[in-house]
């Protein structure tokens, strides 16, 4: 298997259930052909660069894993046909990746994820800290 990532916008105005039904197809299409999901990540409706198929937003979902070539070709074959994304990108990571890379970088998220959540309650204990002291210093 090789290691991937893509992501891929779907149109703003689906709603939630067809955000679900679309993210749950794609993540079978990668584990029903032997691949393994290894993170996905959904960054919600963000303003475009710039319009495509005449929208101005879209929600954007990341998705991490290993899959085959042939995968590949079928996931991409999916999102040609399927009028609802607006544009997808696949690339590819890794040419070969085991079930101990597999591990390995879903242990390297985990970690970079509670790096992220430990820096930004740390931030708001600062931002907490810092408007006690302005309150305090104006009495």
């Amino acid at each position: 298997m090789r290691h991937y990532e893509t992501t891929y916008i779907l149109r703003p105005n689906l709603g939630e259930d067809q955000f679900k039904e679309i993210i749950d197809r794609t993540n079978a299409i990668v584990t029903d052909d032997g691949g393994s999901i290894v993170d996905i990540d959904q960054w919600g409706i963000k303003k475009l660069a710039y319009e495509i198929k005449k929208e101005s937003q879209g929600y954007y979902v990341y998705m991490n894993y290993a899959a085959h070539g042939n995968t590949i070709k079928e996931l991409e074959r999916i999102f040609r046909i399927d009028d609802r994304l607006l544009r997808y990108l696949t690339i590819k990571l890794a040419d070969s990746i085991d079930d101990s890379g597999i591990t390995a970088a879903k242990e390297e998220i985990a970690a970079r994820a509670a790096a992220a959540e430990a820096a930004e309650s740390e931030n708001a204990e600062e931002t907490e800290t810092t408007e006690t002291k302005k309150t305090d210093s104006d009495k």
